[in-house]
């Protein structure tokens, strides 16, 4: 049976780089059949759920979900207005956020790591209060969520070049990362061959602008994760070539370009392809398509060795016309 992709672009660069990474998954493999569903702030406007249950009905019978970019308003408009990119993680307990890190551009240094970030805890559990003078915010670090995320992480670390690196802040927070320390360390007893480490966040920030090539695969809970793996992604050229995946132990995943939606350049056609193509790479490994996902890795590498680039990289190539340079390359 032929597997499905539901692709949900949202707002903005998301309407442009989803259907071109569709295209390319399309000439690389015939059979996948793809929906698509709506999310986000223009979504919301029209139909005031930024992500309808029709949309979470069409994810639900996907094997994968290809998701763009979404606008979020900060101020009054945003009333009632909900991350959809949270909710589908939520909704699908997708507790696992894998962010790779891999340089791409000639010259760059050897940069190839893996941030396996917690996904469905921590500070992004958005339970806030404020009386308008002091604000509060509660975080939950659970075993449980912990320990499933670590193992994902040690399962990669084995499969990669066996190092794992642990961060926190236990020092300041010993209850909450104390926790998530050990429960990491907990589940690596399982796996007397992956070489263990943990690091204090502000020094693992450090160690990634200094020396990355130190690092394999990093397990981190929500936020700090979140923010280290931006970091990472400034070392190879920023979040144009930055994917992500986000997975849990049912069927359906959900694959994203980590950049946002880029107001800015919307509509222009000039946003670059390349984190949603690596993002459709990483989906086709979930289908199981493991050798149609190593000819696009390589056409993407091919394709980024040769001008025109998109111009976020200096270059002056268009989102379509790089696109039909991968292809080509293909």
């Amino acid at each position: 049976m032929s597997p499905t992709i539901c692709l949900i672009p949202g707002d903005g660069i998301g309407q442009e780089v989803i259907p071109e990474t569709a295209r390319v998954l399309a000439h690389l493999c015939p059979d996948i059949t793809f929906t698509q569903a709506n999310a986000g702030w223009e979504t919301f406007e029209r139909t005031g759920s930024a992500l309808p249950q029709a949309t979470l009905a069409r994810a639900a019978q996907a094997d994968a979900i290809l998701f763009g970019a979404t606008q979020s308003p900060t101020d009054g408009r945003k009333t009632g207005y909900a991350s959809p990119i949270l909710a589908l993680r939520q909704h699908f307990d997708l507790y696992a956020n894998l962010r790779p890190t891999i340089a791409l551009l000639p010259g760059q240094p050897p940069v190839d790591l893996l941030i396996v970030r917690e996904n469905s805890e921590g500070l992004y559990i958005r339970e806030e209060e404020s009386d308008g003078e002091t604000a509060i915010a509660r975080r939950r670090i659970t075993r449980r969520a912990s320990q499933r995320t670590a193992r994902v992480a040690l399962e990669h670390a084995r499969a990669r070049r066996g190092r794992l690196t642990i961060i926190h802040k236990a020092n300041v927070l010993p209850l909450t990362d104390g926790l998530f320390r050990r429960a990491a360390l907990e589940v690596a007893e399982d796996y007397p061959d992956v070489q263990m480490e943990d690091m204090l966040v502000d020094a693992a920030a450090m160690w990634l602008v200094k020396d990355p090539a130190r690092f394999d695969v990093l397990v981190a809970p929500n936020l700090y994760g979140d923010i280290l793996s931006d970091l990472a992604a400034g070392l190879v050229g920023g979040l144009g070539l930055a994917p992500s995946a986000n997975i849990g132990d049912n069927r359906v995943a959900v694959f994203e370009p980590v950049h946002g939606s880029a107001p800015d350049i919307a509509g222009q056609g000039v946003a670059n392809p390349t984190a949603a193509l690596l993002s459709g790479a990483m989906a086709l490994e979930h289908l199981g398509r493991v050798e149609e996902a190593r000819r696009l890795r390589i056409a993407i590498y091919a394709a980024l060795q040769s001008a025109p680039l998109p111009a976020d990289l200096g270059g002056n190539a268009s989102t379509i016309e790089f696109t039909e340079t991968v292809i080509h390359a293909l």
